[in-house]
């Protein structure tokens, strides 16, 4: 066992998240890490010797989290071919597929049986992140949902304007910033979910967390956030993916000096 899977492990073991299920969102087309992606489905693209979904499967397995559902899409032949029922790995896979883009939130309207707690993430994101810890923030918060979420700067390719408005065509220049930088909290692409919030997923169309978000915050229904500090890893960006690759590469479980 690897020392990224096997440090979670006793934690996640010891809150009893064993009884959690997950639902990895692995659907997409991956345009972002064309052209690898026409021939496979980022969800399987290679890091170290796995693939991503190899890595988040075995994470999941030994944090107690075995009862899995893919919603998959775009080359659903390969995911099903690489994992069958999961029987190999020790787990439970389940799959439903999605005929049509329905976007980060919609396909939970496909998967049967969420009736309790259960934590929804995207099939490209790697992470030491504790999902017993997570978990068990969640349980002790209230809330409907929880996003994991990371503080990340930004940087941006343009210079910035700050303008007064002074006509219709024209304004007055107060301020000038060469390509700044934003510092902001963002989401980690990985929820825990009461099936409360289940209710405001539409019957049909395309809906994504964001969507969802901000429903349930117009009902007054309370969202939360976990803040993580560790390794989290977005492999949709190629210097992600490639960053991704040298750590796992270098010693199997994406630690920075083996650690």
């Amino acid at each position: 066992m690897s020392v990224a899977a096997r440090a979670p492990a006793a934690a996640a073991r010891r809150r009893g998240a064993t009884t959690t299920r997950a639902v990895i969102l692995a659907g997409g087309r991956g345009t972002r890490l064309a052209p690898f992606t026409s021939v496979l489905p980022k969800p399987l693209m290679p890091i170290g010797d796995r693939s991503i979904l190899e890595i988040v499967v075995e994470q999941l397995r030994h944090c107690g989290i075995t009862d899995i559902t893919f919603c998959v899409g775009y080359l659903s032949h390969l995911i099903q071919a690489v994992f069958g029922n999961g029987a190999d790995r020790d787990v439970a896979i389940t799959y439903v597929r999605e005929d049509g883009a329905l976007g980060t939130a919609g396909p939970l309207r496909l998967v049967d049986g969420l009736n309790e707690t259960f934590i929804v993430m995207n099939g490209d994101v790697l992470t030491h992140l504790d999902y017993g810890e997570l978990l068990d923030h969640h349980r002790g918060s209230g809330n409907v949902v929880t996003i994991a979420t990371q503080r990340r700067t930004i940087a941006l390719d343009y210079g910035v304007l700050r303008l007064a408005p002074r006509d219709d065509r024209g304004a007055q220049v107060t301020g000038f910033d060469e390509k700044p930088e934003i510092h902001s909290p963002v989401s980690m692409g990985i929820y825990v979910i009461e099936p409360a919030a289940l209710e405001y997923v539409p019957s049909d169309g395309y809906f994504d967390f964001p969507n969802l978000v901000d429903a349930l915050l117009g009902a007054d229904e309370q969202v939360g956030a976990f803040l993580y500090e560790g390794l989290w890893l977005d492999i949709g960006r190629h210097e992600e993916f490639e960053r991704a690759n040298e750590l796992w590469a270098a010693n199997g479980n994406g630690h920075e000096n083996g650690r």
